[in-house]
C-alpha cells in the first residue's frame, strides 16, 4: 500500500488505486446525502427507503454520466469499442448524463413504491448543487475542465497551490473549475435557505429553480472552457443547459400542471373528539377510576383535559402506579363501553362530512390512540364503521401517535403512498403525528381548552366545524402534503 504515488493518486494497492477524483466525488454525494436524508425523513420516509432511493440514484448517475461522456466526447471510439464503456477508471464523466441517469431511476423508484416523484426530487435535487461544488475540485487535480490561457498576474491573488494546479501544458489556465463549484455553492445556499423560506409554492419549484441556476451557471462557465463536449459544432453543455432553463422556467410559471393529473387524497380521521365525542365518557370513566382508586376531588379540570387523548397505558402509569395497567384497561373499557349510551354523542357534521366524501369516492381511514375494539365500538353506535376502509388503533401500531407509524400503516393498508393524505385531528398530539408523516394536517378546534395547544401545532388549516373540510378538498390541490424540508 503506497499513499498519493503521484497526484491524481490517494493510495494504490499494487496493480489498483484510489484516485483523488474518487474521493471528491464520493464526499460530494455524501454530503448531499445528509442533506437529503433529514429532508426525506421530515417527508415521512423510513431510513430505508431512503437508503434505496438515494443509493440506487448514486448507482445510476454514475451509469448515465459515463454513457453521456462516451457518446459525446469520441462516440466512433467507444462505439466500436463498446467495453470501454465500463472502463470508468480511465477517466470520463459528464455530470450533466449523471442528472439523466438519476432522474430516470427515481422515477422508476418512486412509481413503483406508490411515491410522489416531483416531492422526492424536491428534496434531493437542489443538494445535488454541494455534490457538484465537491466534485469540481477532483477536476482540478486531475488538471481538467479548464479554461483558456491566462497571464501568470491573472493569479497574483489566488493561494498558491491553485496557481501552481492551473499551470497545464506550459501554461497559466483559467480555473472554471472553481466558477462553476463556487457558484454551485453559492446555489445551493440562495435554494436551500433563501428561497425555499420564502418563494415556495408548489410541488415541484425546488427542481425548477435548481434546473434555472444550473443551466445559467453551466452554459456561461461552459464559455470558458476549452475541453468541451461538442455535438454538431455546439457546445453539448450549453445546449442542455438552455433545455434547463427552459423546462425550469415553463415549471416555475405551473405550465406542467395543466398536464399533471390531480389525484383524490386519502382522508384519515383521529376518532375521539374529532368524529364523535367521547369526551364526557372518559371523563366519566375516570372519575370513576379516581373515585374508587384514589380520590375522585383530586381529578380536577386540569386532569380531565389532559387524559383526553394520550394512551390508557400512558395516563394509567402515571396516574395509578400501583395498579396493574393490563387489568385497569379492561376495567376501565368495561365501564367506558356501558357509558357510551348515556354520555357519547356524534360530533356536529362528522357523519355528513363521512358519508359526502364516501359518495365522492374518497379512501378513508381511521387513526386513534383508542384500542381498535373500543373505535369500532363507538363507530357501531351510529351505524359508522363500514364507511372507513381501514381503521387503526393503539393495539394496531407499535408507537402511539405522535409517532407517525398509524398514519403511514393506514396508507399502506389502502395501497395509496403518503404524498397524498389528508389527516384530520383535533389535538396537538394528532397534527405532530401528521406532520411527522408529511402529510397535510387539518386540526378541529371545537374545545377552547385546547385552542392554544392546536394552534401552536400548526396545522395546515385550522376549522371549527367538519364541514369546513367539503371546501378544503374542493382546493383541488395538486399536493396534499407540506413539503416540511
Amino acid at each position: 500500500m503506497v499513499f498519493f504515488p503521484d497526484s491524481t493518486t490517494f493510495v494504490s494497492f499494487g496493480v489498483l488505486s484510489i484516485k483523488w477524483y474518487a474521493i471528491t466525488m464520493l464526499s460530494g454525494a455524501l454530503v448531499a446525502y445528509i442533506f437529503s436524508v433529514k429532508n426525506l425523513k421530515k417527508n415521512g420516509y423510513s431510513s430505508n427507503v431512503v437508503d434505496d432511493l438515494f443509493f440506487g440514484c448514486f448507482l445510476f448517475g454514475i451509469v448515465g454520466a459515463r454513457i453521456w461522456y462516451c457518446l459525446f466526447s469520441y462516440p466512433d471510439y467507444y462505439l466500436s469499442n463498446p467495453i470501454k464503456f465500463l472502463y470508468i477508471f480511465e477517466g470520463g464523466l459528464a455530470i450533466q448524463g449523471g442528472l439523466f441517469g438519476g432522474a430516470l431511476y427515481g422515477y422508476y423508484y418512486t412509481k413503483k413504491n406508490k411515491m410522489s416523484f416531483l416531492r422526492m426530487a424536491d428534496a434531493i435535487v437542489p443538494n445535488i448543487l454541494i455534490a457538484q461544488a465537491i466534485g469540481r475540485w477532483g477536476n482540478f487535480i486531475n488538471k481538467e475542465a479548464y479554461g483558456n490561457i491566462v497571464s501568470e498576474s491573472f493569479y497574483n491573488n489566488f493561494p498558491k497551490f491553485i496557481k501552481d494546479g492551473m499551470y497545464i501544458d506550459n501554461a497559466y489556465r483559467q480555473p472554471t473549475f472553481l466558477w462553476e463549484s463556487s457558484l454551485n455553492i453559492l446555489g445551493f445556499i440562495l435554494i436551500n435557505y433563501v428561497y425555499k423560506k420564502f418563494n415556495r409554492n408548489k410541488r415541484g419549484d425546488m427542481i425548477y429553480i435548481y434546473l434555472i441556476w444550473y443551466g445559467i451557471t453551466r452554459f456561461i462557465v461552459e464559455g470558458f472552457r476549452t475541453d468541451s463536449l461538442m455535438f454538431l459544432g455546439l457546445r453539448m453543455a450549453q445546449v442542455i443547459s438552455i433545455l434547463f432553463i427552459v423546462v425550469g422556467l415553463v415549471g416555475i410559471f405551473g405550465v406542467f400542471e395543466i398536464f399533471i393529473k390531480k389525484k383524490k387524497p386519502v382522508i384519515l380521521f383521529d376518532l375521539d373528539g374529532t368524529l364523535i365525542d367521547s369526551a364526557p365518557a372518559i371523563i366519566q370513566t375516570y372519575k370513576y377510576l379516581f373515585e374508587k382508586y384514589r380520590n375522585v376531588e383530586e381529578f380536577d379540570k386540569q386532569k380531565q383535559v389532559e387524559v383526553l387523548g394520550p394512551p390508557l397505558k400512558e395516563m394509567f402509569e402515571k396516574y395509578f402506579p400501583e395498579r396493574n395497567v393490563d387489568e385497569l384497561i379492561e376495567e376501565y373499557k368495561a365501564y367506558n363501553f356501558k357509558a357510551h349510551k348515556e354520555y357519547v354523542n356524534l360530533m356536529v357534521n362528522s357523519k355528513e362530512l363521512v358519508s359526502y366524501l364516501k359518495s365522492e369516492g374518497y379512501k378513508l381511514g381511521i387513526v386513534s390512540s383508542k384500542l381498535n375494539e373500543g373505535v369500532k365500538f363507538g363507530l357501531n353506535m351510529f351505524q359508522m364503521e363500514e364507511m372507513f376502509d381501514v381503521i387503526i388503533g393503539l393495539d394496531d401500531a407499535k408507537k402511539p401517535k405522535p409517532d407517525p407509524e398509524g398514519i403511514l400503516k393506514a396508507c399502506k393498508l389502502l395501497n395509496e403512498g403518503h404524498d397524498e393524505c389528508i389527516y384530520i385531528g383535533d389535538s396537538s398530539t394528532d397534527i405532530s403525528a401528521g406532520k411527522n408523516a408529511g402529510v397535510y394536517t387539518i386540526g378541529y378546534l371545537f374545545s377552547k381548552d385546547r385552542e392554544m395547544s392546536l394552534r401552536n401545532s400548526k396545522p395546515n388549516k385550522l376549522i371549527s366545524d367538519l364541514i369546513e373540510v367539503k371546501q378544503i378538498i374542493k382546493e383541488n390541490k395538486l399536493s396534499w402534503t407540506t413539503d416540511m424540508m
